[in-house]
């Protein structure tokens, strides 16, 4: 604070120290010179009581940290690292789980940090630096824990076809799962660089259809992601090198449908 009072201070201070009438009356001058003090007393304590109860910078800053909510954190698997093995092997379950996704985990919330105090000190220039950075890593977590969702061993329905209305929506969008398999793992081949290619159910319409997306953007706003593949080379590279057709192929025989058709709208 700056010791001075704002506009919103001064204006019901200037009302209630208008309305503060001082009677002189002739006949005493003991009395109207104690009245006098009396007046000025009240006014200046009205004056104090306003400045006390202005939001100082600290206050602020508090009540603006309060408003952060919960860290991200690593979920958990529903499952064993190998046991989507020999689709995916265990050591890349490991890696990918523990380390990538650990990793996007703990970027987000220190980003998240970060762009919590640039908006308490109103640095716009630190906030634009700091989105992409949030995006991105939040993006990573929002996708893998998807993604997890998405795999299950073959003991436990990995792999099994989907039913009910998703099953009756990809037969009539591509004629056959096996069709939508091949569409899909096209427009997975085709994605330059990394990034993932999901089926999304769109908001609007309620029609599903085959998209990608560029490194870790998640499937936000007019599409809700119903199932995901991971295209990023971390996913695959220590089982099928450059041979990544290979584990887009494998990875069907442990995708749990079951977790797709939850999504369906």
């Amino acid at each position: 604070m700056n010791g001075h009072t704002s506009a919103e201070e001064r204006a019901p201070l200037q009302k209630s120290t208008s309305s503060l009438h001082i009677h002189i009356q002739p006949t005493d001058s003991r009395t109207s010179i104690g009245n006098m003090s009396t007046s000025l007393f009240r006014a200046s304590a009205l004056r104090c009581a306003l400045r006390a109860s202005a939001p100082t910078t600290a206050s602020r800053a508090g009540l603006a940290s309060t408003a952060i909510r919960g860290k991200a954190t690593l979920p958990d698997l529903a499952y064993d690292y190998g046991a989507l093995e020999p689709s995916i092997s265990g050591k890349i379950m490991e890696l990918h789980h523990k380390n990538h996704h650990q990793t996007y985990v703990t970027s987000f919330n220190n980003f998240s940090e970060q762009i919590a105090e640039a908006k308490q000190q109103e640095n716009i220039q630190a906030q634009i630096a700091l989105q992409p950075l949030i995006n991105f890593h939040g993006g990573g977590h929002i996708n893998h824990t998807l993604f997890w969702e998405n795999l299950a061993p073959t003991s436990q329905g990995g792999g099994d076809p989907p039913t009910g209305a998703l099953s009756k929506k990809i037969n009539d969008s591509y004629g056959s799962l096996d069709s939508f398999k091949e569409k899909f793992n096209t427009a997975l081949a085709g994605i330059q660089g990394s990034g993932w290619a999901w089926l999304v159910q769109d908001t609007q319409t309620g029609a599903i259809g085959i998209k990608t997306y560029a490194n870790q953007d998640p499937v936000v706003g007019q599409f809700r992601p119903i199932l995901g593949i991971d295209a990023w080379e971390h996913a695959y590279y220590l089982d099928y090198q450059n041979r990544k057709a290979e584990y887009f192929k494998a990875i069907w025989n442990v995708v749990n449908w079951k977790a797709a058709e939850k999504r369906l709208k």
